[in-house]
């Protein structure tokens, strides 16, 4: 017998299968680890793509990049005590021809929109652009369709650039723009008077943000804006002249505190008639002061504002900067406005304001135009949804007004009360909104204001020394 046969053969049975085993769990193992590393090569791709979405995502997320939408809108029904529609808004009275307003709770018969429309992009660099266009509509038709009596309009298309890769120093934060639009930072208004404070728009370029300091930045523009066509010959009737009146503006902020400087030329405007003398003015400065409080007056937890304005030549519109074309050459006014907002307890808020203004030879030489508000918006939280709004305005006037346009001369003053139950998606603060409101005024006032100009609302016959109004409106912003 051979052995070294047989023990041969014994290897060759016994132990050629394992080492086929071996090898294929060795097979095995490498092709396993090799998926494995595909599988983690595959979710470290997942990942990497995930964080990629993520980050283009994000700027969205943030409101840098994309499309966005906002608005201001409002409408309602204003009715009198025999159910038919009743003239009304803030600038109800003869003071309101020079920029008196009497305050909106239970007193706007319009319907008022704004829809704004934004597209922002961030470039490779960081540089970002925004892109802002804003149609606005207003219109005192109860109708559905009020496109003939509507009043549609672009009030904003312009460009804004930010974090400029290529600004540093004290332009580093600073943002360059160009187009129509309303200046970013002289757009602050007392909403319960539907008045702003100041307001600056038009079309221009400018840039923001200078910073000179911490607390201590500017910003500088230049704005243009039309008057109307006018016959620059008081002899001829066909011959016609444009006026663009130019605003160069710097609006510097120390802290808490505003300065404003606004340089003001319209060439060929004196050539204007006003009241029957060639005398408009055609150069302007404005100016005004202000303190953005962080607190109701020092006195409890809110905010505050207070301005003061002064203005001569075409500058003698203090509030809507180098609107008014028709100012005489000698003009000179000057207005104050303050308003806040506190609470008065966990339930209760209020919200009072004052604004004043006087202005001499403001459209004839001998003129005079004074008055003064007084206006105050209270509210009541009863529950989640719901909550009573109670306004009380109260102005006085002495305008003398030389004849100018017709008008005459009055002195007197007007008085308003509203409450307005209103329901809201949450209450708690005077800036919540939407809003669903109900409302009752009653409003008085001195039957010589009758006689200031025939064509306003207290110039008719119908609309005596003192009214009741009714009426719902919305009001919704974001």
């Amino acid at each position: 017998m051979n052995t070294h046969k047989t023990y041969h053969s014994a290897q060759t049975m016994g132990f050629r299968p394992l080492h086929r085993l071996t090898t294929a769990v060795g097979v095995a193992s490498l092709g396993l680890f090799a998926g494995q590393t595909h599988a983690q090569e595959s979710v470290e791709e997942r990942l990497s793509a995930l964080e990629q979405q993520l980050a283009e995502v994000e700027p969205h997320a943030r409101g840098e990049q994309g499309f966005s939408f906002n608005t201001y809108a409002r409408s309602g029904l204003l009715l009198n005590s025999d159910g038919k529609s009743a003239p009304g808004g803030p600038y109800l009275t003869p003071a309101g021809s020079v920029g008196g307003a009497v305050g909106r709770l239970g007193n706007e018969p319009d319907t008022y929109l704004e829809a704004i429309l934004n597209y922002k992009t961030v470039a490779d660099n960081g540089t970002k652009a925004h892109y802002r266009l804003m149609i606005a509509d207003a219109t005192t038709s109860s109708n559905d369709w009020t496109a003939d009596d509507g009043s549609l309009n672009v009030r904003q298309a312009y460009v804004q650039f930010s974090n400029l890769a290529s600004f540093t120093g004290i332009f580093e934060d600073a943002s360059i723009w160009a187009g129509k639009r309303f200046d970013r930072d002289l757009d602050f208004d007392i909403h319960w008077l539907d008045s702003d404070i100041v307001f600056l728009g038009g079309t221009g370029a400018g840039i923001y943000d200078v910073t000179f300091s911490e607390s201590v930045t500017s910003n500088f523009s230049l704005y243009g804006r039309s008057f109307l066509d006018f016959p620059s010959d008081p002899n001829t009737t066909d011959g016609t002249s444009d006026t663009d009146n130019l605003i160069l503006t710097a609006n510097n902020y120390f802290g808490n505190v505003q300065w404003l400087i606004n340089g003001m030329s319209a060439a060929d405007n004196d050539e204007r008639v006003v009241g029957g003398v060639m005398k408009a003015a055609d150069t302007g400065v404005q100016t005004m002061l202000a303190y953005h409080g962080d607190s109701f007056f020092g006195v409890s937890a809110g905010s505050f504002k207070v301005a003061l304005l002064h203005g001569q030549g075409l500058g003698a519109e203090v509030k809507n900067i180098g609107a008014d074309g028709n100012l005489h050459e000698d003009a000179v006014s000057t207005r104050i406005a303050a308003y806040g907002t506190t609470r008065l307890g966990d339930s209760w808020r209020i919200a009072p304001a004052i604004m004043a203004e006087t202005s001499m030879d403001r459209y004839v030489e001998g003129d005079e135009y004074q008055w003064l508000t007084f206006n105050t918006r209270l509210a009541n939280e009863l529950g989640a949804n719901f909550e009573m709004q109670y306004e009380a305005s109260w102005q006085v006037m002495d305008l003398q007004t030389e004849g100018y346009e017709g008008r005459g001369d009055v002195e007197g003053d007007y008085a308003r009360f509203t409450i307005a139950p209103t329901f809201k998606p949450q209450v708690g603060g005077f800036w919540n909104r939407p809003e669903i409101r109900v409302f009752a005024s009653y409003s008085t006032w001195d039957d010589e204001l009758n006689r200031y100009d025939g064509g306003d609302a207290l110039g008719q016959e119908d609309f005596g020394g003192s009214q009741w109004t009714f009426g719902t409106q919305m009001e919704v912003w974001f």
